[in-house]
């Protein structure tokens, strides 16, 4: 299983060069799930899902969610 941060909000994943792709091949693999979500939290990135594929299956796992640095989305009261 492949270890990948996607945003929540456009549903791309993060790339080795922390740029941002559609493509699930593209995105930076992680070995571990804790080791993907500290680096997200320090993107700048808002809303992002930890997220495992399966290429075999081409399936998708939710293993965490949570909020980067970036800036946090403004909601009327």
């Amino acid at each position: 299983m492949n270890i990948l941060i996607e945003n929540a909000d456009s549903l791309e994943y993060l790339t080795g060069d922390s740029t941002w792709t559609k493509l699930v091949t593209a995105g930076k693999h992680f070995s571990r799930t804790g080791t993907a979500f500290d680096a997200a939290k320090k993107a700048a990135i808002g809303k992002f899902n930890i997220v495992g594929y399966i290429t075999e299956t081409k399936q998708f796992i939710n293993l965490n969610h949570g909020r980067g640095r970036g800036l946090h989305e403004a909601h009327p009261a």
